[in-house]
């Protein structure tokens, strides 16, 4: 008799459990329902962040109020750190809603749905549609897919255009169509067009690695060198960038290839450096709640390579990770142009995932620190010496209240549920661990840390919009202060007498003795300096705003 079923030939409890957990996550509507909550949920409901929001929809509002959709400019100063398309999203977003945070996030998060929807397309060709599902599934879920997909950046839209880059490499060579070919130049001008080279280099470099393991270099080189592939490129790219060097010269080539592209992999811009095996370290934390299910791929490499979907998979992820270890500018979001394949993959081999404890322990430790996090504010606020993050230090320690520390240990002790529940699958428990970590993160977490850092910006912004008078910025880059107040702010070496001043708390001691120093004859050549008394508008968290009388 088959001890798998029940009495009289019924299905265990267990095995019915299993079942419905089965029905629920290969249903389509609870993949459209987690979609909706990894992109959607909170869009709005948080102030932007800098200085990446901040820069971005900056430069998107001064494209609307200047009427100038060529150079993206920030502050009154053209911001060449990334090409146009991602601007003109976002203008086309605030046109229809609105300047809000809803508005300047949701280009990014159609984008993340898109990407999702070209992974979920294409798997159910390849393999069938639960594995397509599965893999949506924890694509949404994953930490930094996440994060970008609810961001007022590039990254999402970059995102989206890699990965029909890759999808359509490997559909042309398994049928070599050039209605194929010419949309996948088609995606690649679109990505040079949201942010360069890097949108070119991988599909490039990764299907180069992988026509080169088939010996089939021949046919790569047909399509690479396709003249009418070129041509689909150059009409999608080419006149944006022939306008910007038209309007601005080689201001934006200089800057943007030379200095953010090769300047990033030559050597640490912004300070974003990282030490060897940075992306070891990096790559859990990325794929959280699913880190374990990665590494339980790992034993299976050699299976993986000898077939040819998931070789193509590995060489994707693999050139991303190998290229970027060896740049000197480090950023944990980098890995996401080459974690796509990593999900399909753990959606394919979702068998493979049997410890539970190597499924489990990432996430729980994850959320063990986020429940712990309230109480080791004050050993890592002693190890701060600026101004502003002791203030910030401060603050959090209000905002992390019972509420917070609710939510983080239910969702530890959900976690450790799931670890000690017999059944279902641990893949489908882990679907419940995603769900759960995202509820926490962007519930529970998210609005806590924007409240200390990023409120006070918007805060003070609004302050000075309703004084209406002449504002600058001190020694401070916090773009989003200029979103809020909605006029470019400059930064100026010294105020001048009537001028609002927004400034990082840290700078104000500097002010403070700038503005005591007597104008002298030997000192003219610095310029001028200012004298008299500063009176304090606004102080919260990191951030004062103040009135030079």
């Amino acid at each position: 008799m088959n001890r798998s079923l029940g009495l009289l030939g019924a299905p265990s409890p267990g095995q019915a459990r299993g079942s419905d957990w089965q029905a629920i996550i290969g249903s389509p509507w609870f993949l459209i329902a987690t979609v909706w909550l990894a992109f959607y949920w909170q869009l709005g409901a948080v102030p932007l962040y800098d200085l990446d929001e901040g820069a971005f929809t900056e430069a998107t509002r001064e494209m609307l109020a200047s009427g100038n959709y060529i150079t993206p400019h920030k502050d009154g100063e053209p911001r060449y750190d990334k090409p146009i398309l991602i601007y003109w999203l976002q203008a086309i977003s605030v046109k229809a809603l609105g300047l809000n945070e809803f508005a300047l996030r949701l280009p990014s998060a159609i984008a993340a749905t898109l990407w999702l929807l070209a992974l979920w397309l294409f798997v159910r060709r390849q393999v069938d549609t639960s594995t397509a599902t599965l893999a949506g599934l924890t694509m949404a879920l994953g930490l930094q897919v996440a994060i970008i997909g609810k961001a007022a950046v590039a990254d999402a839209v970059l995102n989206l255009f890699i990965a029909l880059a890759f999808f359509d490499i490997y559909r042309w060579r398994l049928k070599p169509t050039s209605a194929t070919l010419l949309r996948i130049y088609a995606w690649l001008g679109l990505g040079f067009l949201t942010k360069g080279p890097v949108a070119v280099f991988f599909p490039l470099l990764g299907s180069f690695l992988y026509f080169a393991s088939l010996r089939d270099l021949r046919r790569w080189a047909r399509a690479v060198f396709a003249p009418l592939g070129w041509l689909v490129f150059i009409a999608v790219a080419g006149p944006w960038y022939l306008a910007i060097f038209l309007q601005d010269g080689l201001g934006f080539f200089n800057a943007f290839f030379l200095d953010h592209n090769v300047g990033r992999f030559g050597g640490i811009k912004h300070g974003h450096d990282g030490f060897p095996g940075y992306y070891f370290v990096m790559l859990p934390l990325v794929l959280l709640p699913f880190s374990g299910w990665f590494l339980s791929l790992l034993p299976a490499v050699k299976a993986l390579w000898n077939e040819p979907l998931d070789r193509f998979l590995v060489l994707w992820f693999v050139t991303v990770f190998a290229f970027f270890s060896f740049s000197e500018t480090k950023l944990p979001h980098y890995l996401v142009y080459g974690i796509t394949p990593l999900f399909i993959l753990m959606a394919r081999h979702r068998e493979r995932l049997r410890n539970r404890w190597l499924a489990f322990l990432p996430p729980i430790l994850f959320m063990l620190l986020l429940a712990a996090l309230p109480h080791l504010l004050e050993p890592i606020a002693a190890q701060a010496h600026r101004l502003h993050e002791q203030a910030m230090f401060a603050s959090a320690d209000h905002v992390l209240d019972w509420t917070y520390q609710l939510a983080a240990l239910g969702g530890l002790l959900a976690l450790l549920g799931l670890l000690w529940m017999p059944t279902p699958a641990l893949w489908q428990r882990l679907v419940a661990a995603g769900v759960i970590q995202t509820l926490v993160v962007f519930g529970a977490l998210v609005p806590r840390v924007f409240e200390v850092m990023q409120a006070p910006v918007k805060e003070a912004a609004y302050i000075a919009r309703e004084l209406a008078l002449p504002t600058v910025v001190y020694q401070t880059n916090m773009p989003s202060f200029s979103v809020y107040r909605q006029a470019i702010t400059p930064e100026v070496a010294l105020p001048a007498p009537g001028q609002l001043v927004f400034l990082r708390l840290d700078k104000l001691q500097t002010l403070i003795q700038q503005a005591g120093i007597e104008q002298t004859g030997n000192q003219l050549a610095k310029g001028p300096f200012i004298k008299g008394p500063l009176v304090e508008l606004y102080r919260r968290g990191p951030v004062v705003l103040l009135k030079l009388e």
